[in-house]
């Protein structure tokens, strides 16, 4: 697992793109994890806060119920208008609760949520930017994992 920060360090161009998906517009797709195994899909809002990747949420939401239960979490880019400009964006990792009151404070006098509210860093396990070469006529699928090189691959 990586921050943000790391990803950004490892594969810019590709977190630049991704980050970009994910600041277009401002409602995604996140999929948590019930109490029973089973996938929830919920809209959330994701940001860039210092060197992660967060998200918050209402005080006690279900999402957020269940990611305090279970923090794996896909976040998949609200593709916009559908023309796959700039790529279809997805991130997955683990949702880690931010409790540190000094952090908390640092990002309500930055940021002024709405309070009380839960807020989660995003330790990122794998992100994919999927995209069109119309010329080529080819998808394009690019993933990144800490620690490797970014696998780039094509498919007619």
């Amino acid at each position: 697992m990586a921050k943000w920060e790391q990803f950004s360090a490892e594969a810019p161009q590709l977190a630049d793109a991704i980050k970009a998906r994910f600041t277009a517009t401002k409602h995604h797709v996140m999929a948590t994890l019930r109490a029973d195994g089973a996938p929830r899909v919920s809209g959330t809002e994701v940001d860039f806060h210092g060197p992660d990747l967060i998200l918050g949420s209402m005080w006690e939401a279900r999402k957020a119920l269940d990611l305090r239960r279970d923090g794996r979490v896909a976040l998949h880019a609200n593709p916009g208008d559908g023309s796959m400009e700039g790529g279809d964006a997805k991130v997955s990792g683990v949702a880690v609760e931010v409790v540190d009151p000094d952090d908390l404070k640092a990002f309500v006098d930055d940021r002024h949520p709405p309070e009380p509210f839960h807020l989660f860093r995003i330790d990122v396990t794998e992100a994919v930017l999927t995209s069109v070469d119309a010329e080529k006529n080819v998808l394009i699928l690019e993933l990144w994992r800490p620690g490797r090189p970014v696998q780039r691959t094509e498919r007619t």
